[in-house]
Order: structure tokens, then C-alpha cells, then sequence
């Protein structure tokens, strides 16, 4: 085991204990979410001007970047990252790929967070949002995973870039570590994958939570073809239902006592994608078995952000991925929902705090807690 292997994993059980000298790491090299703005921008009106890229099959993709103030388009930036060196901020694009039945305002707080700190770039997946209608064959991860590498290389082909995933978009990400590996250490510099897995799931229970986790799958997808099928009436009774689904929201979206524009928020990008698109991208929740490619993720910083009441994505994937993935760092939210980036967003962006702290400079993150690296060694610190 190398050096920056043993460190990682001793930066991996200090885990939240070490934030805190991540987040002073962040603040010197000027990249922390700045707080509270969030709570005073009106959920959804955060925009900037959008460009669309056309994936590989011609669905049109809905794409906002938000440019650092002093950003030129015609500044140098340097592509990759040369080993032995680290990325420089201003070279530096974060990705944010939002979950299932969502958009790219699923990262309202965290785009007020760093907004101005760092350039990101935020995109709605094929069938979500303002993106293209994708045909049923290509709903799946693997082509998401194809639409996320075409985002980056019409926005970010030159600087280097940490990648962010909640629920589906974290798949996306592992499916883009399975296809191409060689991304990770070079382009990819750093990844945070929150209130997701790699597989192991009921595809069911992740669509409609309420069905029991041990329903059958042939059953299960039965049931959605079904439904896909009746698809019109299966639309009118969602705005029939629309108090029903607001505490159906509450309830499997949240963990704990939210503010109510959380819960209406989340229900209308929820209500917004059609049923059609969830019977679509059901088989894809059904095959997902993608965790002999987080060893990928294994070259570069990786936060992994959970909260301890999911009911869709549970705790227990997050952990196993951290347990799966050498060297990354588990962020538990307690009491916190599938919505962990509404429901526990500042703890959440301190997370991300210190993954692009690590990101910018390896050198913090396996350094996080140095005395955990010597009391590991045979005559260490007791």
C-alpha cells in the first residue's frame, strides 16, 4: 500500500471529524460555499444564460454554466492534469448531474453556495427538464453516462473537473467510471456521489416506496409496463391526487420537519416528469450492478454524502460504496432524507467543501488527520 493509499484511508475514518481543517484548506485556497445564501434566492430562480449540446443520438441537452466574475472565454486553460501537479482554481469546473424525476434545480443550494467561488456547470438529464425527449431504448444510465461525457466535452474540455451525482446523476457518474476508466486521475479530478448507489436495488421500492422492498422484479416491471401503458389516465390522476402526492413527497423525499416550500419545490419537479419517463428508465434500476467500477474512483478524491432516514437510496449503499472505494470519505447526515441537498444542504456543502479542497490540492485530503496515519503504523500513537 502507498503512501497516498494509506493516507486516504486514514483521511476515510476521520471522515467528518476532519472537515473542519478541510473547510479552512478551501477557504485559503477561496473556494466554500458561501451559506445562507440559499435561503434567500427563491427556490428555482437561480439561472444562468443555457446552451444546448446535442448528445450522440440527438436529444438536445439542456446546459447553464455559471462562469467565475473574472472569467474570460478566450483565458488559457490547461487541459487535464499533468502528473505531479495540481489544478488551479480558475482551471478548476465542478458538474453537478441531478437524480431520477428531477432537474437541475434539484442543486439550488449548492449553485447559491458557489456561485461566484467556482465555475460550475449544471444540466438537465435526456427526458428531465428543459432536455430533449429521449426514445425508450436510450432511457437508460449507460446513455446518461454518454450525455454526461458530451456535456464535458463541449463546457469543460480543457480544465479539469470534479464530478457531483445525486441519486441517478451518482450512477451516471459510476456508469462514466465504468466506460471510460482512463477519465479518472486525468480530466476527473475529484467526485461526490450523494444519496446513491451502484446497484442492489429494488426498482419498485426506488419508484414507488410504498410497495414492499421484497416485491418480485419480473412483478414489479410487469406492473410499470402496465402502467406506462395507461399512462394518460395514470397523469390525470397524479393532478387529481396532488395533496396526496405532496405528503406522499414529504414523507419518502424528506427525513425530518422541512420548511412546506421544500416539499412543494421537490413535488413539482416530481410532477413534471411524465409517467412515460419513469417506465422508461425502470429496467435501467433493475440491471444497475456497477460497483467493479468504483475502483476507478479510487485515483481521485471522492466524498460520498448519505443521510441516515433514505427511504429510497439508504444509508447502507452509501456505506458499502465507501467501503468499496479506497481512500473516500463518508459524510453521514443524520435524521436526513433522499433530498439530503434541500434537507441537510449546509452540512452537505461542507462535504463538498473539502472534496474540492482535495481536488485543488491532493496533498489535503490524505493529510486531513496525519496522526491517524502514524498511529495506524506498528508503534504508533496510541
Amino acid at each position: 500500500m502507498n503512501w497516498k493509499t494509506r493516507a486516504w484511508a486514514a483521511a476515510g475514518a476521520a471522515g467528518v471529524a476532519a472537515a473542519g481543517t478541510a473547510v479552512g484548506v478551501a477557504r485559503h485556497r477561496h473556494v466554500i460555499a458561501a451559506r445562507g445564501v440559499g435561503d434567500v434566492a427563491r427556490l428555482g430562480s437561480l439561472r444562468s444564460e443555457p446552451i444546448t449540446v446535442l448528445a450522440s443520438d440527438g436529444v438536445a441537452l439542456h446546459v447553464e454554466i455559471d462562469e467565475l466574475p473574472e472569467t474570460s472565454s478566450k483565458r488559457p486553460r490547461h487541459r487535464g492534469r499533468a502528473r505531479g501537479t495540481e489544478p488551479r482554481i480558475e482551471d478548476l469546473t465542478v458538474v453537478f448531474v441531478h437524480g431520477f424525476t428531477l432537474n437541475l434545480d434539484t442543486w439550488h443550494f449548492q449553485r447559491a453556495g458557489y456561485r461566484d467561488q467556482v465555475r460550475s456547470v449544471y444540466f438537465d438529464l435526456r427526458s428531465h427538464g428543459q432536455s430533449g425527449r429521449s426514445s425508450r431504448e436510450n432511457s437508460t444510465i449507460e446513455q446518461c453516462a454518454d450525455d454526461l461525457l458530451t456535456v464535458l466535452d463541449a463546457v469543460a474540455p480543457d480544465g479539469p473537473v470534479v464530478l457531483v451525482g445525486h441519486s441517478m446523476g451518482g450512477m451516471t457518474i459510476v456508469a462514466l467510471a465504468e466506460a471510460h476508466p482512463e477519465l479518472f486521475g486525468t480530466r476527473v479530478v475529484g467526485v461526490g456521489l450523494v444519496a446513491t448507489t451502484a446497484g442492489g436495488l429494488s426498482p419498485l421500492h426506488m419508484i414507488v416506496p410504498v410497495i414492499p422492498e421484497g416485491f418480485g422484479a419480473d412483478l414489479a416491471t410487469r406492473v410499470m409496463a402496465g402502467l406506462a401503458r395507461g399512462s394518460r389516465v395514470i397523469e390525470h390522476m397524479r393532478r387529481l391526487s396532488s395533496s396526496v402526492a405532496l405528503v406522499v413527497t414529504d414523507m419518502f423525499a424528506f427525513g425530518g420537519e422541512v420548511p412546506a416550500s421544500y416539499v412543494e419545490f421537490v413535488d413539482s419537479m416530481i410532477s413534471a416528469t411524465p409517467f412515460e419517463v419513469l417506465s422508461e428508465f425502470f429496467p435501467s434500476f433493475e440491471a444497475l450492478d456497477k460497483f467493479a467500477a468504483l475502483s476507478a474512483l479510487e485515483r481521485v478524491p471522492t466524498a460520498i454524502i448519505g443521510g441516515t432516514d433514505d427511504k429510497l437510496t439508504s444509508i447502507g449503499h452509501s456505506r458499502k460504496m465507501q467501503k468499496a472505494i479506497a481512500g473516500s470519505v463518508l459524510t453521514e447526515c443524520p435524521g436526513a432524507g433522499h433530498m439530503v441537498v434541500f434537507e441537510k444542504h449546509e452540512q452537505v456543502n461542507t462535504a463538498l467543501d473539502q472534496l474540492i479542497a482535495g481536488a485543488l490540492d491532493h496533498s489535503t485530503w490524505p493529510s486531513l488527520l496525519t496522526e491517524a496515519a502514524v498511529a495506524d503504523e506498528p508503534g504508533g500513537i496510541a
